[in-house]
């Protein structure tokens, strides 16, 4: 799988860790489906009242009514535009998926949703407000695996 987060929405991920600090934030990722295997993510939620220094979980209710403004926008068109998944900051560590995270992935993709897969994206900053990005795929059935992440493609 294959996911591009364009440029304008890693500046907007940069600011909004900036602006949490060492408190850990979060939300869930929509995107358009380019083709089997490759999405472009072109929105995402932030969650900026729920996280510490060393966990976060998502408030429900912002996070669907923001979906459901997604689905309006993009007139419901499901097969090409969804939710694709979650995402958080690891601020004061790695910005790799935590056993925690690994198992809250696991149950959102094995539970009674009818989701078949789900991207976990984990982001922080480094020196020079550099991103650093890990994402990770979970589908039903399955092993966890890495996701390529690209910049736009033109």
């Amino acid at each position: 799988m294959k996911v591009e987060l364009p440029q304008a929405l890693r500046q907007r991920l940069r600011k909004a860790l900036s602006r949490a600090g060492r408190r850990e934030i979060g939300g869930i990722l929509m995107a358009e489906q380019i083709e089997a295997g490759h999405f472009r993510i072109v929105d995402f939620t932030i969650d900026k009242v729920t996280g510490s220094a060393a966990h976060f979980v998502r408030s429900v209710d912002h996070h669907r009514s923001a979906l459901g403004a997604f689905y309006a926008r993009t007139e419901s068109e499901f097969s090409r535009f969804n939710y694709l998944g979650e995402w958080h900051s690891h601020p004061n560590h790695l910005p790799v998926p935590s056993p925690t995270d690994i198992q809250s992935m696991m149950n959102l993709v094995n539970g009674e949703r009818d989701i078949p897969f789900a991207m976990l994206l984990i982001v922080r900053t480094a020196w020079w407000r550099r991103l650093l990005i890990s994402a990770t795929l979970f589908q039903k059935g399955a092993d966890a695996e890495t996701i390529e992440i690209v910049d736009d493609v033109a």
